[in-house]
């Protein structure tokens, strides 16, 4: 499993996709920092659609998983959100959670992931995501 300054970044390795948390350059996991500081049950809702997109590479309900636009995608275990994004190599890299609390994509929660796509992509061509 690969690490960043001694966390955890692989969330699951599937029979089609790989998925990672996001790491940031600081080393702050936003996305797992938000999952672990959910409800048993919550993180167990989140890690049912993780494991099946996973096993799968595709979740056809789009209630629990959707395309949000600009390579951005949702999975959805209501009332959260967790945002990512497929990548090269059978990848999908989870950015962001948060707790829904409107119908529509909070605009800042969208800028978010798309940041964190553009930092992934430069550090990952220069060589030095997974250091």
């Amino acid at each position: 499993m690969r690490k960043s300054q001694n966390k955890e970044i692989v969330a699951y390795i599937g029979n089609v996709c790989q998925v990672e948390w996001y790491v940031r350059e600081n080393g702050n996991i936003p996305a797992l920092e938000y999952f672990n500081s959910l409800t048993k049950k919550d993180q167990i809702k989140a890690f049912a659609l993780i494991k099946l997109l996973g096993d799968e590479g595709e979740i056809r309900d789009k209630t629990k998983f959707n395309f949000e636009g600009n390579k951005v995608f949702a999975f959805k275990p209501k009332p959260h959100r967790f945002l990512c994004f497929f990548f090269t190599g059978r990848k999908v890299i989870i950015t962001n959670g948060f707790i829904k609390k409107q119908d529509k994509l909070p605009l800042e929660e969208k800028k978010k992931a798309l940041k964190y796509y553009e930092d992934f992509e430069i550090r990952n061509k220069k060589g030095n995501y997974y250091l």
